[in-house]
C-alpha cells in the first residue's frame, strides 16, 4: 500500500494468487505462519509452517500479519500482548536480515515449480516467491515512527 504518511503502511503483503493458495493451506494444515528465509535451503525464499512449527527467535522481527481473506486490504495490527488470531498468517525475519530488507515491502508471490526447502506449498508443484518494491520516502518516515515487533515481544 502507498500513500501519505498519515496512512498506515504494510511491510508485507499477499498477491491474490498467494491469498488462495494461503487459504487452501490453511484449510489442510490450521493456522499458518511464514519466516522469510535467509539463505538457507531455496535460497531467500518465504517458507510456509504450521503454526508452532517454526521456533521464532527473540531477534526475528514481525514483518506483519496477512489476512488471505482480505488482500489487498490494509494487514491487521499486532497490538502487543495480544496473542495473534487463527485467521492471520504472522510472516517473520531475522533480525539482520530485516536490517538489510527494512527499506522495502516484501510482497509473497506464488510461482509454478517446487522449491527445494521445508515450506508447505512444495507438494503443490508451487512455490512461494518474495517480490519486493522499494518504500518511497513518506513510507518510510511512518514506518520509522512504529517500529516492528521482536520476537522476544509477542507471545
Amino acid at each position: 500500500m502507498t500513500g501519505p504518511a498519515s496512512e498506515s503502511v504494510d511491510r508485507v503483503a499477499l498477491t491474490p494468487e498467494a491469498a488462495d493458495l494461503v487459504r487452501r493451506l490453511r484449510a489442510a494444515h490450521g493456522p499458518l505462519m511464514f519466516h522469510q528465509s535467509g539463505g538457507c535451503c531455496d535460497g531467500s525464499a518465504p517458507m510456509c509452517f504450521p503454526r508452532g512449527d517454526f521456533i521464532v527467535g527473540d531477534d526475528d522481527v514481525l514483518l506483519g500479519l496477512l489476512d488471505d481473506a482480505h488482500p489487498g486490504e490494509p494487514s491487521p495490527v499486532h497490538r502487543p500482548g495480544e496473542p495473534i488470531s487463527d485467521d492471520v498468517s504472522p510472516v517473520w525475519i531475522s533480525g539482520p536480515q530485516y536490517a538489510a530488507w527494512a527499506h522495502t515491502q516484501l510482497l509473497l508471490d506464488v510461482v509454478p515449480g517446487r522449491g527445494a526447502g521445508f515450506s508447505l506449498e512444495a507438494p503443490e508443484g508451487v512455490r512461494f516467491l518474495t517480490r519486493s518494491r522499494v518504500f518511497d520516502d513518506a513510507e518510510r518516515q511512518w514506518l520509522d515512527s512504529c517500529p516492528a515487533p521482536r520476537g522476544r515481544d509477542v507471545h
